[in-house]
């Protein structure tokens, strides 16, 4: 079974949190059926190996990791592959590190669309 574990860097606000969370609300909304985990990098829980360990729980056995950062950062360099290859040593299985999300083209189009919605006037 394919489960799914968003990754995002963490901060010490946990308001930060929140945008977030709201994507994972609304992935659980659409697909109740997908084992969903979101999990951070740093400052905040859960972190990925507790987020893996209850994907792991839930039967899945290929895991898909969707970096929730805007671009390949020295953490999407450096810090996030030794973390997943840690879990493809310790538990087996496939473990599908995709690129940041920023990076997808589909991201780069909503965004780019939503910051021209701000300053196009709306017709009436």
């Amino acid at each position: 079974m394919d489960g799914l574990l968003l990754f995002a860097h963490g901060a010490r606000d946990p308001a930060w949190a929140r945008p977030f969370e709201a994507i994972a609300a609304r992935i659980a909304a659409a697909r109740p059926d997908l084992p969903l985990a979101l999990a951070y990098l740093e400052l905040m829980q859960p972190d990925i190996s507790s987020a893996a360990d209850s994907l792991l729980a839930r039967g899945c056995r290929r895991i898909h990791i969707v970096p929730m950062f805007l671009g390949a950062s020295g953490h999407m360099r450096r810090d996030v592959p030794p973390l997943v290859d840690a879990l493809r040593e310790k538990h087996g299985g496939e473990w599908l590190l995709h690129p940041a999300i920023g990076e997808q083209e589909a991201v780069s189009a909503a965004m780019a669309a939503a910051s021209l919605a701000l300053i196009t006037p709306s017709t009436p």
